[in-house]
């Protein structure tokens, strides 16, 4: 029986993962220009106060990113 796969969204502040995918044909192309390339380890570094957008660290950037668009990013188990 397969777990389930975890995304950026299911990080918690300070936790980090690697990259494997992303899940979404019409965002990653926006999400691979701005780093978030498989292989990159990427750290969650805050969330706003209702939840929405949140910050990532990955390849020394840090970027603003909304869930839905955190969601389609994979990391390796």
């Amino acid at each position: 029986m397969e777990s389930e796969q975890k995304s950026v969204r299911d990080l918690k502040i300070g936790e980090s993962g690697v990259i494997c995918c992303l899940n979404d044909p019409e965002m990653s192309l926006k999400l691979l220009e701005m780093g978030c390339i498989p292989g990159e380890k990427v750290k969650l570094n805050s969330r706003a106060p209702l939840g929405d957008p949140i910050t990532i660290i990955v390849n020394d950037y840090t970027l603003s990113l909304r869930l839905d668009e955190a969601a389609t990013i994979m990391l390796k188990a």
